[in-house]
């Protein structure tokens, strides 16, 4: 998988998503296997370069390459600006965001709004593919509704403007993430376009993924929801597609170090009680599916220090494994929309 200069180490991909693919979450998501990682969404309001949000948003110190940064916005000159900046400060990839249905993005004609105008598309594209020197990306849904699907022609456009590769999530703005996501417009956009394709939507395993390429020709799979809390999905994909064969799920051991080491880069990141707060829907992802967790991600929810925070982990994960030290995650339930998890005994 290559896009532009860069070479990948595979063809799976991190999804954006806000408040979630923070630094902590692309490195460790890499450290497990993701051959590439884009951040979460940033304005191309340059009034707002200087906030702390933003600021958090851009830092990609001690990132492994290639850092992707997505940028979101509905006035081409802005977003043209907010590439410069952003690979000023580091960003190797821009991607430009023309899918995400949130109100608040949509609402100002951002997002996967712009698919409901070609025109403004096209000069979004030019202006920031004009603007710099590095690859330039665009994420796409299949179009506004189930009656306006015009995934092909604005793949067209951006290949034609030089955009370098295309992700594209199986669901219109209209769907939001309710029902299932389908691939045929995604491998009727394969067929008409040459750069990298990105099939994005519900593939939340390895099985899923191989068909997911399989059926669509797509040149990479983009991993969003299923990482949450599993971010070792990443290898396990590698090796089924290598292998057609599964590797052992994690030990609870496992789940444990990994979970506190993000944790602890959590904390660093965004400082004590920033860290805190965020840390609490990671613990819940990590946790979801285990016995009596319903009862610990409720009290987590009421920890207000790092410390006892910690201490809840710890006594929580020191009960699973006096049980049997080989507890292992067993994900053979896991369906589209949620990591419903339950322990086996290895």
């Amino acid at each position: 998988m290559q896009i532009g200069s860069h070479i990948l180490k595979n063809n799976l991909i991190v999804a954006p998503m806000a408040g979630v693919t923070d630094r902590p979450f692309r490195q460790l998501c890499k450290k497990m296997g993701a051959g590439l990682a884009v951040s979460e969404m940033v304005t191309s309001n340059s009034l707002l370069y200087g906030s702390e949000k933003t600021l958090r948003r851009a830092n990609h110190e001690g990132e492994v390459d290639p850092i992707s940064v997505q940028i979101a916005g509905a006035d081409p000159q802005m977003m043209a600006e907010a590439a410069r900046h952003n690979v000023d400060n580091g960003a190797q990839i821009i991607d430009i965001n023309m899918g995400c249905p949130a109100k608040k993005i949509c609402n100002v004609m951002a997002g996967s709004a712009l698919l409901k105008d070609e025109p403004l598309v096209a000069q979004i594209l030019r202006a920031v593919v004009n603007a710099v020197d590095v690859p330039v990306t665009l994420k796409i849904r299949t179009g506004w509704d189930k009656n306006n699907r015009n995934a092909v022609q604005i793949a067209r456009i951006a290949e034609d403007l030089g955009v370098q590769a295309l992700a594209m999530h199986g669901r219109t703005r209209a769907c939001l993430y309710t029902g299932d996501a389908e691939y045929d417009t995604i491998a009727a956009v394969k067929q008409a376009i040459k750069i990298p394709l990105i099939a994005n939507g519900d593939i939340t395993t390895p099985e899923k993924a191989k068909f997911v390429l399989d059926y669509t020709g797509a040149d990479a799979v983009m991993i969003g929801r299923a990482a949450q809390g599993r971010p070792w999905i990443f290898r396990e994909i590698e090796h089924f597609i290598k292998t057609g064969e599964h590797l052992p799920p994690p030990e609870v051991t496992e789940i444990r170090t990994v979970m506190l080491a993000h944790l602890h880069d959590l904390y660093d990141f965004y400082g004590e009680l920033t860290g805190m707060r965020m840390a609490r829907k990671h613990i819940s992802w990590y946790t979801k599916g285990l016995k009596d967790s319903a009862n610990f991600r409720h009290n987590m929810n009421t920890l207000q220090t790092i410390d006892l925070q910690l201490a809840a982990i710890d006594e929580f994960f020191d009960h699973l494994q006096s049980r049997d030290h080989r507890l292992q995650y067993d994900d053979s339930t896991d369906d589209t929309n949620s990591n419903n998890l339950v322990l086996k005994v290895a």
